[in-house]
């Protein structure tokens, strides 16, 4: 698994990213909370950006977590902050259902219904996965064509997702083997993978930012979730996508500073 670290001390702050996106997605927000004396390790999921894809590799969201919290062994983190978006916000509420000892605090951004899973984006992948990889194979098309819509819509202004923006995020699906590797993904998020999961039983302080502009997914989630979290905050960003990171890094980085300044305390540090 690929990871890149920003900074030293501090507190130790997991990035985790969504379907379709990479650890590129933290490039402004684990800089500023660096800047501000933490520790920020912005993850590539297990078969996204850098990290490897084995093709015979457990890709589903409770897998993802198990291998989440390997990677944190390895780099001897003991406990952290988590922040996730999307399904990596799944993630890390597996996470921390798997390994409440580990997070100290939780953070997610447009995360997923947990009972409408996969979302939106994903099931237009999936609705069309033999018909676009019968044509993968003919070699008529590439991930552009099931990606760049999705990334597209996932932002509030066309601007924050200019064609070169598009194609970082497409690169590492790049060719028919890219192709099939993304249906691969698409094909991982199943609902029956978080069906035990149990928002209730989260009893670490909890920040729930929601974009108000997100089309994948219902809009009142974030106020259900935070009746199921006792310890949770919801914080509504209006005319901002999913994609909160690429439209409003700044607002984003300063709830996160303020969440963690808020709910400060005794964490331990890695050893190296």
């Amino acid at each position: 698994m690929h990871v890149e670290r920003y900074g030293h001390g501090g507190e130790q702050i997991v990035l985790l990213h969504g379907f379709g996106t990479s650890s590129f997605l933290w490039r402004s927000v684990a800089p500023a909370l660096a800047t501000e004396g933490h520790t920020a390790y912005a993850v590539d999921l297990l078969g996204y950006g850098e990290s490897d894809r084995p093709f015979d590799a457990d890709y589903t969201l409770g897998a993802q977590a198990e291998y989440v919290d390997r990677a944190l062994s390895s780099l001897r983190l003991s406990r952290v902050s988590l922040v996730g978006i999307d399904i990596g916000a799944a993630v890390a509420m597996q996470l921390l259902l798997l390994r409440p000892a580990r997070v100290s605090r939780l953070a997610m951004i447009n995360p997923v219904a947990l009972d409408e899973m996969p979302g939106g984006d994903v099931r237009a992948i999936q609705r069309g996965t033999a018909k676009f990889a019968l044509r993968v194979g003919r070699g008529i098309l590439g991930a552009a064509a099931l990606l760049t819509p999705i990334l597209e819509k996932s932002v509030a202004d066309p601007r924050s997702m200019p064609p070169r923006l598009v194609a970082r995020y497409l690169a590492p699906f790049v060719g028919s083997d890219g192709v099939s590797h993304l249906l691969t993904l698409a094909r991982s998020v199943r609902r029956e993978d978080l069906e035990g999961l149990d928002p209730g039983k989260i009893h670490v302080p909890t920040l729930i930012v929601w974009a108000e502009e997100d089309p994948w997914i219902d809009s009142g989630f974030g106020e259900r979730l935070q009746g199921l979290i006792a310890a949770s905050t919801l914080v509504r960003l209006p005319g901002v996508g999913r994609l909160v990171p690429e439209e409003a890094s700044d607002s984003l980085s300063r709830l996160l500073l303020e969440f963690i300044v808020q709910h400060a305390g005794p964490t331990v540090a890695p050893t190296a």
